[in-house]
């Protein structure tokens, strides 16, 4: 009786096929979880858009948008977001020729470009106070600075993910996983661009040309 014979394979690539499924598999979740995370978000934004288009003119007798909203500086902030989602589309093709430190620095571009955004609606925010615009004055103030808060938090929420992505590749470099996170960040960032120039053309070029 022959003993028994075990047989090792030294073959790097013997089961290439399946951990390449399980990539793909795995990608394709993702994605598709965030597809579905996006449109939720649309969904949100669709209501505070139809919020603020039926509060938009109800002003209590108080200060109507061209009264409050300086479109120099909204402009400027417009340019802002508008630049660093041309920068994220730098950064994707770098990633994509896997290189990590190019990649690295038009992240880093990016969110600053994010960071100055949040700070001039900062600004914004902190003179409408000053000028006793709050939230509490008026139908319109308060659908204008829910629709648009609503949009800088979100603003904030893809500084601070675009933060621990920079971590994350430079601890563990241009894996699969990361590459995942950084697409599905370029969507949520492409996303929130949309929905600014939406709320740029209903709240302020229309509030400063029908009032």
């Amino acid at each position: 009786m022959e003993p028994n014979k075990f047989y090792v394979t030294t073959d790097p690539h013997a089961d290439h096929g399946d951990h390449h499924d399980d990539d793909h598999g795995h990608d394709t979740g993702t994605m598709l979880g965030f597809w579905i995370y996006l449109m939720s978000d649309c969904l949100i934004f669709g209501i505070l858009f139809a919020v603020y288009a039926v509060l938009g003119q109800n002003f209590a007798a108080g200060p109507n948008p061209s009264d409050l909203f300086e479109i120099d500086m909204i402009l400027v902030s417009t340019f802002m977001l508008l630049f660093s989602s041309i920068t994220y589309g730098f950064a994707v093709l770098k990633m994509e020729a896997n290189n990590k430190n190019g990649m690295m620095l038009w992240l880093i571009i990016t969110g600053l470009f994010g960071l100055a955004f949040l700070y001039l609606e900062i600004v914004e925010f902190e003179h409408l106070w000053h000028l006793g615009a709050t939230p509490m004055a008026s139908a319109f103030l308060s659908s204008f600075f829910t629709l648009v808060g609503t949009h800088g938090l979100h603003v904030t929420a893809g500084c601070l993910w675009l933060v621990v992505l920079l971590v994350q590749v430079q601890m563990h470099g241009l894996t699969a996983a990361n590459k995942r996170r950084i697409m599905c960040l370029s969507l949520f960032w492409h996303f929130l661009d949309l929905i600014w120039i939406g709320v740029f053309s209903l709240v302020y070029l229309t509030g400063v040309t029908l009032t």
